[in-house]
């Protein structure tokens, strides 16, 4: 008795395929490469044969049904949805797709935008769910090569890249003011710390603009503390808004602290 999923496999021009029963997923690279003949060293992917779904954890592929066809794609050879064409023209679909393999030059295959590129060319949602680093290989692709990638004309390419560099620029000041905020609760913590075995101390005169309440001991505006208090993990869970807010009063706090310091 066979022990193991029954599958199937083929290459990216899907001119060949196979059965195969296998019980884990190296299983399958290990049969698939051996009867599609792929060399046993060469690295190889497998993605879902419908839709190029990237097939990387057991877990997963122990989920999916009997009889799935996997594609497996190795080298430089990337998923690209089935072509319906007639039996005489099979042959031009496998040129096409090898041209299409070729539009760029050979050091440019590598780059990490290419693979990123194309899957936008097939659903250009899939960009919400890129890492900040797929991101940025886009942000830094020749502009002229990822228009031509994503059949885009130079200037909307152009345009993509300076959205996703907005984007990128926004999440890193989000997580600047977020260290930031990390650093204003450890000084909380030791200024109350130090002010367990210290008489009251005065206010600390502030300049602050006019209907605006500042908290005499720490010297930031009262809505900043009253966001701050309201969390239990301050630092993880303030909303853009409340970030920008504490981000300017420690801009205040810190300037009048220097002037306190000069005279």
């Amino acid at each position: 008795m066979t022990d193991g999923k029954a599958c199937k496999v083929c290459n990216f021009t899907r001119q060949t395929s196979y059965g195969v029963a296998v019980p884990s997923l190296d299983e399958l690279k290990k049969k698939g490469c051996e009867f599609l003949g792929f060399s046993p060293s060469d690295p190889v992917t497998v993605v879902l044969e419908h839709d190029g779904t990237i097939v990387e954890d057991q877990g997963y592929f122990l989920c999916l049904p009997s009889n799935t066809k996997f594609m497996l794609l190795h080298n430089n050879e990337t998923w690209a949805p089935s072509r319906k064409i007639d039996g005489g023209t099979a042959w031009m679909a496998r040129e096409s797709m090898l041209l299409e393999a070729d539009t760029v030059d050979a050091s440019s295959a590598a780059a990490p935008w290419v693979n990123l590129a194309q899957q936008l060319k097939q659903d250009l949602t899939s960009i919400i769910l890129m890492s900040e680093a797929d991101l940025q290989s886009l942000v830094d692709a020749p502009c002229s090569q990822l228009a031509s990638a994503l059949g885009f004309q130079d200037k909307k390419a152009e345009e993509l890249q300076e959205t996703l560099q907005r984007t990128l620029d926004r999440k890193e000041e989000e997580r600047q003011s977020k260290a930031l905020l990390q650093l204003y609760v450890k000084a909380v913590e030791k200024e109350d710390r130090l002010q367990e075995g210290q008489s009251h101390q005065g206010p600390v005169d502030v300049d602050v603009p006019d209907g605006v309440e500042v908290d005499s001991v720490s010297g930031f505006m009262s809505r900043t503390l009253m966001v701050l208090k309201g969390k239990t993990s301050p630092e993880t869970r303030l909303s853009t808004e409340d970030l920008q807010v504490f981000h300017s009063s420690t801009i205040l706090v810190t300037n009048n602290k220097e002037v306190d310091e000069t005279d």
